[in-house]
C-alpha cells in the first residue's frame, strides 16, 4: 500500500513539475526563441561537426564555424526561395480567380441552374433566394480571392518591414548555434564535471533518453509532413493543378493543424473542377487522392510516432484526441510530451 501511495505521489509531482515547465516554456518563447532554435540546430549539427573535427583534425571552433555557416546559408536560401515563389503564386492566384469569375459568370450560373434541376424538390423560396443572391455571391467570392492574395502580399510586406528584428533574431541564433555546437563536442565530459559523481549515471540516462525520444518525435512528424507534401505535390502535378507548390505547402501545414487537415484544399479544388471547369476526371482524381492521402496519414502517424518513441499506438491516439479536445495544437503538444517524458523517467527508474 505504501509503495502504491509513493508511486502515486511521484506521478502527481511529475505532472505538476511538467505542467509548470511546459507553461513557462511556451509563455517565455518570445524571449527565448533564438536560443531554443540554436539548441535544436546545434543538436542537428553535432554529428557532422564531430565528423569534420575528427576527420580533418581541426579545432572544434573551426569545425563548428564551418558547419554553422553552411547550415544557415542553406536555410536562408530555402526560406528566400519559398517566400518569393509563394508571394508570386498568391498574387497570380488572386488575379486569375477574379478574372475567371468575371469572364465566366454566365457559365457558373448555368452550372448552378443544372444543379438546381437535380434538386427540384427544394422549397421555391430557397431557390428564389439563391437566384437573388447569386450575383452578390459572385462579387463576394471575387473580392475574397483578391482579399486573400492581398493579405498574403501584405504579410510579405510586413515581413520585410520587420527585417531588422529578423536580422537580430538570425544573428543571435547564428552565434548561439555556433557556441552550442562547439560545446556539444565535449558535452558529455562537461556534464560529468557538473553533476555529482553518485548521480552521474541517472542524469546521463535521462539526458540520453530525452535526446533520443525528442529527436525521434520531431523526426517522425517531419517525415509525416514531408510525406503529405510530396503526395499532394505529385497529385497536383499529375492532374496539372495550377499553383501546385503553394497549395501543397498549405496542405502540408494544414495537415498538422487541428480541425483543418488536407480537406481544406482537396475538397474545394474538387468542387471547383466539378462544377466550374466541368473536368470530371480531375475532380474524381482529387477526391480519390484525398481519400488515399488521408488513409495513409491515419495509418502512418500512430505507427511512426509510437515506433519511434517506443509508446503504444493507443496512447498516441489518446493523446491526439484528448489534446485536440482540450486546447487544439497546444493541447496535443502538452499530451504528447507528457507521455514522452513519463516514458523517459520510467525507463530510468525514476517513476
Amino acid at each position: 500500500m505504501d509503495e502504491l501511495i509513493n508511486k502515486f505521489n511521484k506521478l502527481i509531482l511529475f505532472f505538476i513539475i511538467y505542467s509548470a515547465l511546459f507553461i513557462t516554456f511556451f509563455s517565455t518563447l518570445n524571449y527565448t526563441l533564438p536560443f531554443v532554435l540554436a539548441l535544436i540546430f546545434a543538436l542537428i549539427l553535432k554529428k557532422p561537426t564531430t565528423y569534420i573535427y575528427k576527420k580533418f583534425k581541426i579545432s572544434p571552433s573551426i569545425a563548428s564555424l564551418f558547419t554553422t555557416i553552411i547550415f544557415f546559408v542553406i536555410i536562408l536560401l530555402i526560406i528566400s526561395f519559398g517566400i518569393v515563389n509563394i508571394a508570386q503564386e498568391a498574387v497570380q492566384l488572386g488575379k486569375n480567380t477574379q478574372l475567371y469569375i468575371s469572364q465566366n459568370s454566365d457559365n457558373i450560373l448555368n452550372s448552378f441552374e443544372r444543379l438546381q434541376k437535380y434538386y427540384n424538390n427544394l422549397d421555391p423560396y430557397i431557390i428564389n433566394a439563391l437566384d437573388k443572391n447569386f450575383t452578390s455571391f459572385i462579387t463576394k467570392t471575387s473580392n475574397i480571392a483578391v482579399l486573400i492574395s492581398g493579405k498574403i502580399v501584405s504579410y510579405v510586406i510586413n515581413f520585410a518591414a520587420t527585417i531588422p528584428y529578423i536580422i537580430m533574431v538570425i544573428l543571435f541564433t547564428l552565434l548561439s548555434t555556433y557556441f552550442f555546437t562547439k560545446n556539444m563536442i565535449n558535452l558529455k565530459n562537461k556534464i560529468l564535471e557538473i553533476i555529482p559523481f553518485n548521480k552521474t549515471d541517472k542524469f546521463l540516462s535521462i539526458y540520453i533518453e530525452s535526446k533520443k525520444m525528442l529527436g525521434n518525435y520531431l523526426l517522425s512528424y517531419l517525415i509525416i509532413i514531408s510525406i503529405t507534401f510530396v503526395e499532394t505535390f505529385a497529385v497536383f502535378l499529375i492532374f496539372k493543378i495550377k499553383y501546385a507548390l503553394i497549395l501543397s505547402i498549405v496542405s502540408a501545414i494544414a495537415d498538422i493543424l487541428p480541425i483543418l487537415g488536407i480537406g481544406t484544399i482537396y475538397i474545394p479544388l474538387s468542387l471547383i473542377y466539378l462544377f466550374i471547369f466541368k473536368n470530371y476526371i480531375t475532380a474524381s482524381g482529387l477526391i480519390i487522392s484525398y481519400i488515399i492521402v488521408s488513409i495513409i496519414r491515419q495509418i502512418i502517424e500512430p505507427k511512426l510516432v509510437s515506433s519511434s518513441l517506443g509508446i503504444q499506438p493507443v496512447a498516441v491516439l489518446a493523446s491526439l484526441f484528448i489534446g485536440l479536445k482540450v486546447n487544439g495544437l497546444i493541447g496535443v503538444l502538452f499530451c504528447m510530451f507528457l507521455i514522452v517524458f513519463y516514458n523517459i523517467l520510467k525507463k530510468v527508474d525514476i517513476l
